[in-house]
């Protein structure tokens, strides 16, 4: 039995630190080369999309895939020049409500940056074809305490209405869940 103790404590560290790497390589891994949708069509334009009011529809799945939170999104966009602001005030299925104000910025070359209240430091974008990617740190509200998370969105537009956004959310390397959204862009 004595034997068996170094014996599981070289296990565990093992596990511990094959668990460590696999983080660390599945949050290097999330770096996405947009590059390869730069032929896809119809070309999003971000200031032509988020540009006026859209409607979205969304839920947040937990790692295991349970539903956790359905809600929907009014926005009420605009832009100055390189600049866009965008409105967005959440109704989620409990009744509760959230407003977050994004100010986006183009950079040149397909690339943006983007600023939130709740956003730590700045969101990194970029724009190719018909896809948005954009990274960022979220400042979550959770029982209480604040948690930054990591955000990797993907949008993507189907039409000049219909844009999709599968969102994964992480914290050091490790999948928490996942926001998948429809937003559609109202006419006129």
């Amino acid at each position: 039995m004595f034997r068996t103790v170094p014996r599981l404590r070289s296990m565990a560290l093992r596990t511990f630190t094959g668990l460590l790497t696999a983080a660390l390589l599945s949050s290097c891994a999330s770096t996405m080369d947009i590059s390869r949708y730069n032929n896809e069509r119809p070309v999003l334009q971000i200031e032509n999309y988020f540009n006026g009011k859209l409607d979205a529809w969304g839920m947040f799945q937990d790692r295991s895939g349970d539903i956790v939170k359905r809600f929907t999104v009014e926005m009420d966009c605009q832009w100055n020049g390189d600049t866009g602001t965008l409105n967005e005030y959440f109704t989620y299925s409990d009744g509760t409500k959230q407003t977050r104000i994004w100010t986006l910025k183009k950079t040149g070359n397909g690339k943006l940056t983007g600023t939130a209240a709740d956003v730590v430091g700045e969101a990194q974008g970029e724009v190719a074809g018909n896809t948005l990617h954009l990274r960022y740190v979220l400042a979550l509200p959770v029982d209480g305490r604040i948690i930054n998370v990591n955000m990797d969105d993907v949008m993507v537009l189907m039409d000049q209405q219909v844009m999709l956004n599968r969102a994964v959310m992480s914290k050091f390397g490790v999948q928490l869940g996942t926001v998948t959204l429809s937003f559609r862009k109202r006419q006129g």
